[in-house]
C-alpha cells in the first residue's frame, strides 16, 4: 500500500486526503520541494529545507513548528520504509497556507504533504539522447521576490512545456522581461565556453536551484571555473555545451539549438564527479556509523 505524510500523519495515498478547500488547489498559495533519493536517503535535504524556509518567509506562511530539518529527515525516512523504496526515488514536499478566505487568508500557518515514489535509476545518470530546446518567449517571467521558489502555481511553466511539446521539442528555455534567458521549463540551465561554465544569476529571475548551487560547488572544487550572469541567445550559438539541471535528474544534456549542435564532454564529466562525491558521503557516512555502533557495543 503506497503511502503519504500529510502533517505527520501515515495515510493510505490511495484514498482522498485534501479537500477542495485547500488553499494549494485554489489558489496555489504555497510551495514546494522535488527531493532525489539515492540510496534511499535524501540527497542535498539541507538545502531543500533552506530554501523552503526562505520561501516561506517570502510567501508570509509559518512553518509548520514541528517541521524541523531532523523531523523532515525522520518523515522521509518513515515514508520510504513505508513505500518500499531502497535505492532511487523522489520526494515531493509541498507546504501550504491553511485555513479559509480568498485572495485575503484568515490564517497564515502552512500545512505539509510528503509524496514518495521510487525511481528505477539509483544514481544520477545523464540522458543518452539529447534534447531539442528552442526559447519560449509567448510570456516572459517577471523578475521579483516570488522568481527563486518553487511555488505551487507552475501555469507559467506550463504553458512553456505545452508550446514545447507544439513544436515538437523535448524543453523550452524561458526567458525574462529583459530578454535574457534564465532557465527551462523544470531545470536551470549553464552553457560551456572554452571549458568555462556560465549560468544565469539569481538577479535574472532563474529559480534558485539546489542542484544548480551543489554543481557550482562541486565544479569549483574541482577548479572548473563558474561564472552567474546573464545569458543572451548569441551567447547558445556561441557555446560547445549546454546542459539543463535539477534536483531530480541531475544533468541532462542538450544537443541542439535550432541550427546549432552541441557535445556533451564536460556534462558527462560531471555526472561523474557528482556520483562519485556521493559514494565518498556514503562511505563517510558507513565509517562514522560503524564507529558508533562499536562505541555502544
Amino acid at each position: 500500500m503506497a503511502c503519504v505524510c500529510l502533517n505527520g500523519e501515515f495515510l493510505d495515498a490511495s484514498i482522498p486526503y485534501l479537500d477542495s478547500t485547500n488553499r494549494s488547489f485554489r489558489y496555489g498559495d504555497g510551495l514546494f520541494e522535488s527531493i532525489r533519493l539515492v540510496n534511499g536517503k535524501a540527497f542535498n535535504l539541507e538545502n531543500h529545507y533552506k530554501r523552503i524556509i526562505e520561501g516561506l518567509k517570502v510567501l508570509k506562511i509559518q512553518m509548520p513548528l514541528s517541521l524541523t530539518l531532523d523531523k523532515l529527515n525522520e518523515l522521509i525516512e518513515m515514508l520510504v520504509n513505508s513505500n518500499a523504496i531502497s535505492l532511487g526515488g523522489k520526494i515531493r514536499l509541498s507546504i501550504y497556507r491553511s485555513g479559509a478566505g480568498t485572495y485575503m487568508p484568515t490564517q497564515m500557518t502552512g500545512h505539509y504533504l510528503i509524496e514518495a515514489e521510487e525511481m528505477a535509476s539509483n544514481y544520477f545518470k545523464l540522458n543518452e539522447t539529447g534534447l531539442n530546446v528552442d526559447i519560449y518567449d509567448d510570456v516572459k517571467k517577471p523578475v521579483n521576490a516570488l522568481a527563486p521558489y518553487k511555488t505551487a502555481n507552475a501555469l507559467f511553466y506550463i504553458m512553456a512545456g505545452v508550446n514545447a511539446r507544439e513544436n515538437g521539442l523535448d524543453d523550452a528555455l524561458i526567458v525574462n522581461e529583459n530578454h535574457a534567458i534564465i532557465e527551462a521549463t523544470a531545470s536551470n540551465i549553464f552553457i560551456v565556453s572554452n571549458g568555462v561554465l556560465y549560468t544565469p544569476a539569481i538577479e535574472d529571475g532563474c529559480v534558485g536551484g539546489t542542484f544548480r548551487m551543489h554543481l557550482i560547488n562541486l565544479a569549483i572544487s574541482e577548479n572548473i571555473k563558474v561564472y552567474e550572469c546573464s545569458l543572451a541567445p548569441q551567447n547558445l550559438f556561441a557555446a560547445e555545451e549546454i546542459f539543463l539541471t535539477n534536483a531530480i535528474q541531475g544533468i541532462q544534456w542538450v544537443s541542439s539549438y535550432k541550427t546549432k549542435r552541441y557535445y556533451c564532454d564536460i556534462a558527462k564529466k560531471l555526472v561523474d564527479m557528482v556520483n562519485a562525491r556521493i559514494n565518498i558521503e556514503r562511505e563517510d557516512q558507513d565509517e562514522i556509523n560503524s564507529i558508533r555502533d562499536f562505541q555502544e557495543s
